[in-house]
């Protein structure tokens, strides 16, 4: 194994398991359209990737009609759906065990940073990262290359080769591909095996318990 000085990890499907919050905030975005979802678990692919990509690609939606459709989903997401979250199990001990070893820890997600912010304080893991970043709510960081970029800057990365991104979707692996590091893709989240091995990731892992492992 390559020695990486800097981890950088995606929120949603990688930290914490936000189906519950998600899923409902889309059916309501998409309600305010008068599309009704009958089986919230028929929008779980749509976790991952930036909302504004989703309600175009997936519900053909333009530009402009999109970014009214995330509006409305932070609309709920704010007061509701960013509690309606979980962490997966083994990561506080997973991130205690990073800092044990002197590795610096990053965030690096499409959710918009002040909602990534209150989400790491809710499950008293914020004191494990020396940057939290994420999406803009202006939709200036539209693409998850962008957000790493933005973290790189801000932390001054300034040898991708001594950073790994971890994450359990093709955006996230896409990300690190266009910035020059190496990725960890994770198979317990929301993309599947073939979505993920198609990006040829440097390493593939099942499980929490793995990374821990990884990581020594």
């Amino acid at each position: 194994m390559k020695s990486y000085k800097h981890i950088l990890f995606d929120l949603d499907g990688t930290l914490t398991d936000p189906a519950e919050g998600i899923t409902k905030c889309i059916a309501y975005a998409l309600e305010a359209k008068g599309i009704i979802t009958p089986n919230l678990d028929s929008l779980k692919p749509l976790i991952g990737p930036p909302l504004k990509d989703t309600f175009m690609h997936s519900y053909g939606f333009g530009e402009q009609e999109a970014l009214a459709c995330v509006d409305k989903y932070r609309e709920r997401f704010a007061m509701q759906g960013l509690y309606e979250n979980m962490l997966f199990d083994g990561v506080p001990e997973l991130l205690e065990r990073l800092k044990s070893k002197d590795y610096k820890v990053y965030l690096a997600t499409s959710k918009p940073e002040i909602f990534a912010h209150r989400i790491l304080q809710h499950f008293a893991i914020d004191q494990y990262f020396d940057f939290a970043g994420g999406s803009a709510l202006d939709d200036s960081r539209p693409t998850k290359t962008s957000v790493i970029q933005y973290v790189m800057e801000n932390a001054r990365l300034t040898n991708p080769h001594d950073c790994i991104m971890i994450g359990d979707r093709k955006h996230d692996l896409i990300g690190a591909r266009e910035t020059n590091m190496d990725a960890i893709a994770v198979l317990y989240g929301y993309g599947s095996q073939a979505e993920l091995e198609q990006e040829s990731p440097a390493y593939l892992l099942h499980s929490v318990a793995d990374l821990i492992e990884f990581f020594g």
